[in-house]
């Protein structure tokens, strides 16, 4: 009797909270009439600027999310938006899009995220918007359910950029691999092919081996990959990292098997932590537009979205970088990335 009595009591606590966490079972119908009108709702009862908005990295646990936080804290700090910085600890789509939902229910204004896996995120943002909540995005080129995506730059032209640094570092010759933080990460994926395209056309003497080395955005998960790749195939003579970690992670297994110089390498990372691989010479070349930059932007974009603001070509977002906007469709590029080598790795402009 006393176990169906606490059975019944569970029941109970459990139905409420599905009530309270998921609201009302209203039909399809009212619910988009709602959001359809929660939009402009904001907009007339808020004076401008006076928003709520969330800004998602991938993961806040990484160096390269932490100077983003950095960006939207000097954001928020010099315009008075209630802008902020929160995300899963862990790289997991489908914890980004918890994260997303519980957003949607506190009454966001706007939300400004960079997707771990486009495809876990379609639905929950699909949601935001219809609830009238502004979605930005980053480095999610193609994604549908968001008003504007941005970009630090033409990803075609990065990666055939980091493919240029990387046949000249190693004469045009050898067999190189690839690392991408998530097969799902759209800006990844770009990178590689656009390399892999411009190398079959330019440098016919290299080769790609294998497949496509998924790091998760972990540097320990890039050294251990990129380590057994080199343990099996000696004719390895570069590598192009894609995510932050990667390419310090791969440094580190080519300082430890003795191959510095031997394996070059290239790709996205910073400074504070690659630098000393490419004041070393193990890396060649670090290339990445400043996270703090890309996140006032994304922020930027939410707030003229809420200020009924007209996005146009040549749109300036007052950021560094992000001052004449090529609007292709809902996307907005950017000329905003920075090459450091050995030559100005020491650069206090960089120091972040």
């Amino acid at each position: 009797m006393k176990k169906k009595i606490i059975s019944l009591v569970l029941s109970v606590v459990m139905a409420t909270a599905m009530l309270a966490g998921c609201g009302s079972s209203n039909d399809d119908s009212n619910k988009k009439t709602e959001s359809a009108s929660s939009a402009k709702e904001k907009e007339n009862s808020k004076e401008a600027g006076d928003y709520t908005i969330a800004v998602v990295p991938k993961l806040t646990a990484l160096a390269w999310y932490e100077r983003m936080e950095e960006g939207v804290a000097e954001y928020a700090k010099a315009t008075g938006v209630d802008a902020f910085f929160t995300g899963p600890s862990e790289a997991d789509g489908a914890l980004q899009a918890q994260c997303i939902e519980d957003l949607i229910s506190q009454g966001v204004d706007a939300i400004c995220v960079v997707p771990f896996s486009t495809e876990s995120l379609e639905p929950v943002l699909k949601k935001a918007r219809d609830q009238g909540i502004v979605v930005i995005t980053h480095e999610a080129p193609g994604m549908t359910n968001v008003d504007y995506d941005i970009e630090a730059f033409n990803n075609d032209d990065y990666g055939e950029h980091l493919m240029e640094a990387l046949g000249e570092a190693s004469g045009g010759k050898g067999e190189y691999v690839q690392t991408v933080g998530a097969l799902t990460s759209a800006s990844h994926m770009e990178w590689v092919a656009a390399a892999e395209a411009l190398q079959k056309e330019t440098y016919p003497d290299m080769n790609k081996y294998g497949d496509l080395i998924e790091t998760s955005d972990d540097q320990d998960t890039a050294y251990n990959k990129v380590k057994e790749v080199l343990t099996a195939n000696p004719n390895i003579t570069g590598i192009q990292g894609s995510a932050m970690p990667d390419v310090s992670g791969a440094a580190l297994a080519v300082e430890e098997m003795g191959l510095s110089g031997k394996v070059r390498l290239v790709g996205t990372a910073l400074v504070s932590n690659a630098g000393e691989y490419v004041e070393n010479g193990t890396i060649d070349m670090i290339s990445f537009w400043d996270p703090a930059l890309a996140g006032k932007a994304m922020v930027e974009t939410a707030v003229k979205l809420l200020n009924g603001e007209t996005i146009e070509d040549g749109v300036d977002l007052g950021v560094e970088g992000y001052n004449k906007m090529e609007l292709n469709g809902n996307i907005l590029v950017g000329n905003a990335w920075i090459d450091v080598t050995k030559d100005n790795v020491n650069d206090p402009a960089y120091d972040f």
